[in-house]
C-alpha cells in the first residue's frame, strides 16, 4: 500500500507506533504493516517521529514535485550498497557487456510497444492497417538495434538514441489514432506538457521513476551510475536506463484512462502559457490506477509476481550481474 500526501496542510505524525494523518477533515490512523511507500508533495508535512517510524519499518519516504518526479527520499541504513556491487557496476558500465545490456533494454522497450499496439481494439480496417504498418516499422528498428556492435556504450550511443527516438515517434503517432477528442497528443512532450495525455504520461513516468530508484537502492545498486544515460550531473541516470524496459506500464494505464475518458475538467488545470497540470483529483485517480496496475500479477521468466515485485526481482538480478562482474 502507498500513502500519498498531496493536499496542502496535511500533516503526518506518529502515535503509539502507528501513523496519524492529520488533515482538514480530521485524523486517520494507519498501521505501518503493509505500507510500502509514503509519497509527500509540496505543502504536506511529516514529523521526525513519523520519519523514524517509516525507517524502522523499511518504508521508503518520497518527496515528489508537481509532476510526480521524486526529488528526495529517506531510506533505511539497511539498504547500503556492498562494495563488490559498486565496483562491479563501474567495471560493467565501461565494458562490452554493457553494450549488449542496453541494446536488450531498448529492444524490450520496442517489443513492449508493439504488444500494446496489437492489444488495442482495431475497430476499422484503417486502424488495423495503421497498427500493422507501425508494428512492422518498429520491428525494423528492433532488428537494427539487435545488430549494433561496439566495445563500449559511447560507440553506439548516438545511433541507438536516434533509432529509439524514431521508433517512439511512430509508436505515439499510432497511439494518437486511438485517442478520443480532448486527449489527442501534440507530439510526445516532457515538461511542460501542452496537452492532457502528455501531462498524464509525465506523471505516470514520474511514479515509475520513484519505484525503480527505490528498487535499485534496496538491491545495493548506485542509481547515479548510468550505462546509456551518463551526462546528467547529480541525477539518478541508471533509473533513466532501466525505466525504458518498464515505461509501457505507464503508457497502458494512461491510455486506458484516456480511452475511458476518465479525466474530467476538475482533474487538471491549464495555465496562461498553455501548459497542462494535474490537480489533486487527477493525481489521485492516476496514482490509484498506477498502483492497482502495479499490484496485478504477471508472469516474467516463468515467475508469477506483481509488477512491483517484478521490478524488485529485476533490480536484484542486475545487482547480481554487477557483483559477479567485479
Amino acid at each position: 500500500m502507498e500513502l500519498v500526501l498531496n493536499t496542502f496542510g496535511t500533516y503526518l505524525t506518529k502515535d503509539n507506533d502507528t501513523f496519524v494523518v492529520v488533515h482538514k477533515d480530521g485524523k486517520q490512523r494507519i498501521h505501518p504493516d503493509g505500507l510500502k511507500t509514503i509519497s509527500i508533495s509540496r505543502g504536506a508535512q511529516i514529523s521526525s517521529d513519523a520519519a523514524l517510524l517509516a525507517i524502522e519499518h523499511e518504508i521508503e519516504v518520497l518527496f515528489v514535485d508537481q509532476v510526480g518526479n521524486p526529488v528526495g527520499r529517506l531510506w533505511s541504513h539497511k539498504y547500503g550498497s556492498v562494495s563488490t556491487i559498486r565496483r562491479g557496476q563501474l567495471d560493467f558500465t565501461f565494458s562490452k557487456q554493457a553494450v549488449r545490456w542496453i541494446c536488450q533494454i531498448i529492444m524490450q522497450k520496442l517489443e513492449n510497444q508493439q504488444a500494446l499496439l496489437l492489444s488495442l481494439n482495431h475497430e476499422s480496417d484503417r486502424l488495423a492497417e495503421i497498427v500493422s504498418k507501425t508494428v512492422t516499422r518498429i520491428e525494423d528498428y528492433r532488428n537494427k538495434i539487435g545488430k549494433l556492435e561496439g566495445e563500449v556504450v559511447p560507440d553506439i550511443a548516438a545511433t541507438l538514441r536516434g533509432w529509439e527516438g524514431a521508433a517512439s515517434r511512430v509508436y505515439f503517432d499510432c497511439i494518437n489514432e486511438f485517442l478520443p477528442d480532448g486527449y489527442k497528443l501534440s507530439g510526445r512532450q516532457q515538461h511542460p506538457a501542452t496537452d492532457l495525455t502528455n501531462c498524464l504520461l509525465n506523471y505516470a513516468y514520474g511514479i515509475l521513476y520513484g519505484k525503480i530508484e527505490g528498487a535499485l537502492i534496496k538491491a545495493g545498486i548506485d542509481p547515479y551510475v548510468g550505462v546509456f544515460h551518463r551526462d546528467d550531473y547529480n541525477r539518478p541516470v541508471l533509473v533513466f536506463d532501466v525505466i525504458e524496459r518498464f515505461r509501457v506500464w505507464g503508457d497502458y494505464v494512461v491510455l486506458s484512462l484516456a480511452m475511458q475518458q476518465a479525466i474530467n475538467d476538475d482533474c487538471y488545470s491549464v495555465r496562461n502559457d498553455g501548459s497542462f497540470w494535474l490537480e489533486a483529483l487527477g493525481k489521485r485517480i492516476l496514482i490509484q490506477s498506477m498502483n492497482d496496475y502495479l499490484d496485478e500479477l504477471i508472469t516474467l521468466k516463468g515467475v508469477s509476481r506483481s509488477r512491483s515485485c517484478q521490478l524488485t526481482l529485476f533490480a536484484q538480478d542486475l545487482a547480481q550481474t554487477f557483483k559477479n562482474f567485479s
